[in-house]
This record gives structure tokens, sequence and C-alpha cells, in this order.
């Protein structure tokens, strides 16, 4: 049996501002997001993989896993014309074209998404791609994004919408062919 622990970053000045990264943007963790970060309870012997963003790097390495190896599958979806921005001002200048961008992009089989930014299917394939080449056994952490995590868990179980906080841990387990989810919610410290 594979239990599969994906871990939200801990917080970042963006998340403090309630805002999309910029596209190259590497924030790395607040003061709140090391200390939270740093009180993660993980399996110490797990398999530990991580986005290749300097705050799931930072979050990994706080929480017992330095040497988690980077894998490009676990980044967070590009929203495109979104980055940089807050819900509240895209809103404002936008009005409901966000909402409708970011339903594609939570849709395995749209075709669309943020301008400039992933598609729904493509962001998907990606996560699913990544989900086939999990072993079959043992225990897998992975350091990770909302949007990768709420993927997963759409593709697992077919959980269409969930919270996870920045930090939050959701624990899934696969067996013989199926997966369940045992745990949705916070940090574990």
């Amino acid at each position: 049996m594979l239990t599969l622990w994906l871990v939200r970053h801990a917080p970042t000045p963006p998340n403090a501002e309630r805002r999309y990264p910029h596209e190259n943007e590497d924030a790395g963790l607040s003061g709140e997001g090391r200390a939270l970060a740093a009180s993660l309870r993980l399996p110490p012997q797990a398999l530990a993989l991580t986005s290749p963003s300097r705050r799931a790097r930072e979050t990994a390495a706080l929480a017992g896993f330095p040497h988690a190896a980077p894998t490009p599958a676990l980044a967070e979806a590009r929203f495109g014309v979104m980055a940089g921005q807050t819900w509240a001002e895209l809103e404002g200048r936008l009005g409901d074209l966000p909402r409708s961008w970011i339903e594609a992009l939570a849709d395995p089989a749209a075709d669309h998404g943020p301008p400039g930014g992933e598609t729904g299917r493509t962001f998907h394939a990606r996560v699913q791609g990544w989900l086939e080449t999990l072993p079959s056994g043992g225990e897998v952490v992975a350091c990770t994004h909302a949007g990768v995590i709420l993927a997963a868990l759409r593709l697992t179980v077919g959980l269409r919408a969930a919270e996870v906080p920045p930090g939050g841990v959701v624990i899934l387990k696969r067996a013989s062919g199926g997966w369940w989810l045992t745990r949705l919610g916070g940090p574990l410290a």
C-alpha cells in the first residue's frame, strides 16, 4: 500500500496578500511560514519530493527533508494574466472572467484556462502523469501547492473542491488500484 502525504507549502508574503504569485516570482517563506514548516510532523523515512519553487523546497527542508527531490510536475499551475494580482483586483477589472478561468483550470477536460496560463486539461495531465510514477508501496511526502493538491484530489478520489491552507496536509492511500482519502486539513504539528 502507498501512503501519499501532500503538503501545501507553508505561508509566504504573497499568501498573506492573497495574491497570485508572478510567473517568475520565487517567494520564500514568511517568518510564520518557517515556524510552521519546522513544526510539521511527517514520516521521516518517506521518499521526499518537492516542487522546484523556493517556498516548497524551504517547507520540505524545514520539515526534515533537506534533500527532497525537485520534481517539475509538482509546480503550481501557471496562472497567466492572473499572476501578480489579487482576486479583488481581478474581479474589479475583469468581472466574472477570472472565475471562469479558475473553473476551467479546475476541470480536467477543459481546453482553456487563464490566458497565457495552463489549460485544465494540460495541468491535470501533468499531475496525472506524476501520480502514475509513484511507487506501489511505502510512504511519499510531496511538498507542493494548493492547485496541485486539488488536482490530485480530483484525479484520485473525485473531490471537486476543498480548502487546504498553507502548511496543510492531505493524506491519500492507494492499494489494488484504488485511492482513498484519510486526511484533509491544516498542518500536522
